[in-house]
């Protein structure tokens, strides 16, 4: 069984219901740690619809902490839910913020070339 994440009429994303259920857990506890709202809705019939506008607050807000981050530990634990979301990000044609004015940094071009990798494995659906 799989489930969708969705915006608009774009499937983002079709994981398996366990890498979908770990992802939501993740998604409230950074929501919980940013202090902002992620855009996801609740998965309602194997859909979570999200609201481009949410999402993108969160994606920048995301981006701004790993950014800033400097404990080695936090920022392991951290990069693979934010290479996640940025895959999920560019499949919706967001702008980021906080990875345009990064410019050549070595952490963005460490996450963008990760997420490059990353997007193979993350399935549209449909």
């Amino acid at each position: 069984m799989s489930q969708y994440y969705e915006m608009g009429d774009r499937t983002l994303w079709n994981p398996s219901s366990g890498v979908s259920r770990l992802f939501l857990r993740q998604v409230a506890l950074y929501e919980a740690e940013l202090g902002v709202p992620s855009g996801f809705g609740p998965m309602e019939a194997d859909v979570s619809r999200i609201d481009p506008a949410g999402f993108t607050a969160f994606v920048d807000a995301l981006l701004v902490r790993h950014s800033k981050t400097r404990n080695a530990v936090m920022k392991t634990l951290s990069e693979g839910f934010v290479v996640t979301v940025l895959v999920l990000a560019q499949k919706a044609g967001i702008e980021m913020a906080a990875l345009s004015g990064a410019g050549g940094e070595s952490w963005a071009v460490g996450l963008l070339e990760r997420a490059r990798e990353m997007r193979r494995h993350m399935v549209d659906g449909m």
